[in-house]
């Protein structure tokens, strides 16, 4: 695709392309977003639909509510061998929110999910090596859940 998106880019550049004849490269790149986005949300919808029936609504507010300390750093760990986008991980957050969770722990579940996935610390070993790994992830794991504290303290 950016391969596609480079080449479509330069060649429309040199000139003043109409966007009627854009539209059906825009249409088609759309398309292949929703698709690589649409499984993931499927799935997270799925999850979220059995966590909202099947789930004891005492098991979210005993391990993640906002009188336990641990909640934002558990939520964190919880978060980090998932795998999701943004998107997919929405119906899940709303699930949380709704059992009693509070919105900074939801939040910081949700940016583990994104930002701190295995599989993701395996995309990023092609191109750095295990320490540079382990400091970002160590970084970032670190504002994640002082931005929990953080939202959990204002809201």
């Amino acid at each position: 695709v950016q391969e596609n998106s480079i080449r479509e880019n330069e060649k429309w550049e040199g000139e003043k392309t109409p966007f009627i004849d854009r539209l059906p490269t825009i249409i088609s790149d759309g398309w292949d977003i929703v698709r690589k986005v649409l499984l993931y949300v499927i799935i997270g919808i799925a999850i979220g639909a059995a966590m909202h029936g099947y789930v004891p609504e005492n098991f979210f507010t005993e391990f993640l509510s906002a009188d336990k300390w641990y909640a934002v750093p558990l939520a964190v760990i919880l978060g980090v061998p998932m795998y999701a986008n943004a998107a997919g991980i929405v119906p899940v957050i709303q699930v949380f929110v709704a059992k009693g969770v509070p919105l900074g722990t939801a939040i910081a579940f949700m940016m583990a999910v994104v930002g701190l996935s295995l599989p993701e610390a395996t995309l990023l070993k092609k191109v750095m090596k295990w320490k540079l790994i382990g400091i970002f992830f160590g970084t970032i794991t670190v504002f994640i859940i002082l931005l929990g504290y953080l939202f959990n303290f204002i809201l």
